[in-house]
């Protein structure tokens, strides 16, 4: 259903509110440099701090600048069912393609908690829903057995994996089989990923360097494994960087330095140090994305 090079948006600031026309025209940039769909109000997009008015608008924004041009997988998870229920229906109402819906974080469920989280969203309507199983934000791991037991839900169609285990997607296509839509979320593993069964990654990294990302993924699906690895090696230093501060920090910092949206987080998100600055704009020049 989705395949290639993913973007996990920033939601861009200013003065403390979401800077609707940075995000338009970051929505328009990603498109032409080859993202495949579009991921709004995911972890990058500091989803934790948006207002629930806000988390529906970007969504609906996102929709709407796309306009069909692309998929749009639309941020609708909560640690609350009933919030996570209300997502789903607007992210349907509003003609989102899918869902991403994170395992609940904080409440710390069973596996038995966390199908029947999943279940109620299921039943929620008839959007796809990607799950979003991150153990190292949530806490919780969504288990290959309970992923199998989601899977036989009509509308569960997928995961987004940030377990960095890259056993999982192979466990996880023996157990459902091949045309469950496996996605990375871990830039730095996202090829041997593919390699082990994935369909694409929803990255990070990629709001900073959509065309390569887009490139690499076009690559590998078309076989050609040394530009595959030639563009992974060129990526992998910003993979490293995009990550040596809480994400989105140093994303939006680089994102900052190409003239696309400003730094600004939301407490408890807050400025990166200036290490972090350096190394942010070293990174960007190595790899090629600044003059």
């Amino acid at each position: 259903m989705f395949k290639g090079s993913m973007t996990a948006l920033i939601t861009p600031f200013k003065n403390g509110a979401v800077d609707d026309k940075a995000f338009e025209a970051f929505v328009e940039w990603q498109i032409s440099e080859g993202t495949k769909v579009l991921v709004p109000c995911g972890t990058t997009g500091e989803s934790p701090t948006l207002t629930h008015a806000e988390h529906r608008h970007v969504n609906e924004l996102c929709v709407k600048v796309a306009a069909g041009r692309v998929p749009v997988i639309a941020g609708a998870g909560s640690n609350s069912t009933a919030e996570a229920v209300e997502f789903i229906e607007h992210a349907e109402s509003i003609g989102a393609d899918a869902a991403l819906v994170v395992a609940p974080y904080y409440n710390k469920p069973t596996q038995e908690g966390l199908y029947q989280h999943f279940k109620a969203v299921n039943d929620a309507g008839n959007l796809p829903i990607i799950v979003y199983n991150i153990p190292g934000r949530s806490i919780v791991d969504i288990s290959v057995e309970t992923m199998a037991r989601m899977a036989e839900l009509p509308n569960i169609v997928g995961v987004k994996d940030a377990t960095a285990d890259l056993k999982r997607p192979m466990l996880t296509r023996l157990a459902i089989g091949a045309d469950f839509c496996q996605l990375s979320g871990e830039d730095a593993t996202a090829v041997p990923f593919l390699a082990g069964g994935g369909h694409g990654c929803i990255s990070v990294s990629a709001n900073v360097a959509p065309r390569l990302c887009a490139d690499m993924h076009e690559a590998w699906n078309v076989g050609d494994m040394a530009k595959t690895m030639e563009i992974q090696d060129r990526l992998m230093p910003l993979h490293e960087t995009m990550f040596c501060e809480s994400s989105p920090g140093p994303a939006k910092y680089a994102l900052s330095l190409m003239g696309k949206c400003t730094d600004e987080l939301r407490l408890p998100l807050c400025e990166v140090a200036q290490s972090t600055k350096v190394r942010v704009e070293e990174t960007l020049r190595t790899v090629g994305l600044l003059n």
